[in-house]
């Protein structure tokens, strides 16, 4: 069975077949009577574009459901941190072991980096896109 991640959000903008929304993300004490005396308690708005054929039967203001696959959100955290992680860490150390220089190798990794997350940006964003995405719901 599949897990399913859901957030509240509303409604911020509707154009074409796209819906703008903003999700109102808050920590779990965030409820709590002390919380301003408290520096963990937070809460992050977001805004997701949902691509959806019956956007015109949502406005602006609305409150919404965003439904996402938890093994979606698993493999984002993947394709963000873990292959990055397993790219810059042999990077690295052959870095050091070929230069004989800390500083290098870590220039070497940093660049390792960056070369990832642009080749993401430019030839799987959009496919990306598709894969990750959240449907909508009234």
């Amino acid at each position: 069975m599949e897990q399913i991640i859901r957030h509240s959000a509303i409604v911020k903008a509707v154009e074409g077949e796209s819906v703008k929304v903003t999700i109102v993300q808050s920590s779990a004490c965030s409820s709590c009577v002390a919380k301003r005396m408290c520096n963990s308690s937070e809460a992050k708005e977001k805004e997701v574009e949902v691509i959806t054929s019956d956007a015109a039967s949502y406005r602006a203001g609305q409150k919404v459901l965003l439904e996402g696959l938890l093994s979606d959100g698993r493999a984002a955290a993947l394709i963000a941190y873990g292959l990055p992680l397993l790219l810059m860490l042999p990077t690295l150390f052959l870095g050091i072991y070929l230069t004989g220089s800390e500083t290098q190798g870590a220039l070497w990794s940093l660049l390792t980096l960056v070369l990832y997350y642009l080749f993401v940006y430019l030839f799987l964003r959009k496919r990306l896109q598709q894969r990750f995405s959240f449907r909508i719901k009234h």
